[in-house]
């Protein structure tokens, strides 16, 4: 086979996108059942799915323009809105418009980040990364949380 790009869709790597991808929505309706902590761990989970099926694809030399489509629509789901809702569904609901913006502020961000990524794979130079990657910015909000959890957890003892 030439250095082209091989067409095709194949079955091991866009399976553990797919699973990456469960992962997000999975995050989205626990945020929504109030189930936060499952929502983070979801979200981690699918920071797993998501390193695992790039480097599936490159080691089994079946790596697509589809997977990479496919990678991409998945990291917004698991990676720009899930850690948005979740964000919103937690903490961000009273502080109404501004926290459905700020919600939002994000989800633009996480696209942006995506689309610039995208336009620039064969351009780049691999050996240097640009930008914050989506999976570490859905990481920080996990954080952020852990830290504010661990907060309202500790100022009722030291009262």
């Amino acid at each position: 086979m030439s250095d082209q790009k091989r067409k095709g869709i194949y079955l091991l790597p866009n399976l553990l996108t797919t699973a990456g991808l469960f992962s997000g929505f999975f995050a989205v309706v626990s945020s929504m059942n109030g189930r936060f902590e499952a929502a983070a761990v979801a979200i981690f989970v699918a920071m797993i799915f998501d390193g695992l099926d790039g480097r599936v694809a490159r080691m089994t030399n079946t790596q697509s323009d589809f997977g990479a489509e496919y990678d991409s629509m998945a990291d917004m789901v698991s990676f720009g809105m899930a850690p948005a809702l979740v964000a919103y569904n937690w903490g961000l609901t009273e502080l109404g418009k501004l926290g459905w913006l700020a919600a939002f502020i994000y989800v633009a961000g996480a696209a942006l980040r995506l689309a610039r990524f995208n336009t620039q794979v064969g351009i780049a130079d691999k050996r240097f990364f640009q930008g914050l990657a989506s999976p570490a910015a859905a990481a920080l909000s996990l954080v952020l949380y852990g830290l504010e959890l661990s907060m309202m957890l500790l100022v009722p003892t030291m009262v």
